[in-house]
C-alpha cells in the first residue's frame, strides 16, 4: 500500500525598492544563507494574503503593488521537502527590520547579491530581473 504524498506550497516575493534594489532576508534556519522573503500558505490561505504576511512577517514592510510572476516545482529546490513557490513581485518603502524566520533583512543592489542565495532564489532572481 503506497501513501499519497503532495507538493507543498509556498510563496516568495520579490521585494523591489528604489534604485535597483531588492529585500533578502538571512536565514535563521537551515539551510541557511540569503533568500527571499516568503513561506508555507496556511490552509484557507490565499497565494495573494500569504505573500502580503510573509512578506510583513519576515521584513516589517507593507507591500504594495503585489503581481504574481512564476511558479516553479523543481523537486530538488528545497533540500528539506518537495515544494512548489509561487513567485510575487511587490514594490515597498521603507527599512525592513528582520523578524519571524529571519535574522537580518538587507536591502540589495542588483549587482551586489549574495554568492549564498539558497533554494533556487539565484534563478527566480535572474529569471525575473534577466541576469
Amino acid at each position: 500500500m503506497s501513501v499519497h504524498r503532495n507538493p507543498l506550497l509556498t510563496v516568495d516575493i520579490i521585494i523591489r525598492m528604489a534604485g535597483a534594489a531588492v529585500v533578502l532576508i538571512e536565514r535563521k534556519n537551515p539551510p541557511y544563507g540569503w533568500a527571499l522573503p516568503g513561506g508555507f500558505v496556511d490552509y484557507g490561505e490565499s497565494l495573494e494574503a500569504a505573500a502580503w504576511r510573509e512578506a510583513r512577517e519576515e521584513t516589517g514592510l507593507e507591500v504594495e503593488c503585489l503581481e504574481q510572476f512564476r511558479a516553479y516545482s523543481d523537486p530538488n529546490r528545497d533540500p528539506r521537502h518537495h515544494t512548489v513557490t509561487i513567485v510575487f513581485s511587490a514594490l515597498a518603502k521603507g527599512i525592513p527590520e528582520a523578524a519571524d524566520d529571519a535574522l537580518r533583512a538587507k536591502v540589495f543592489r542588483l549587482e551586489e547579491l549574495p554568492d549564498n542565495l539558497v533554494f533556487d532564489h539565484a534563478r527566480i532572481l535572474a529569471d525575473y530581473f534577466n541576469l
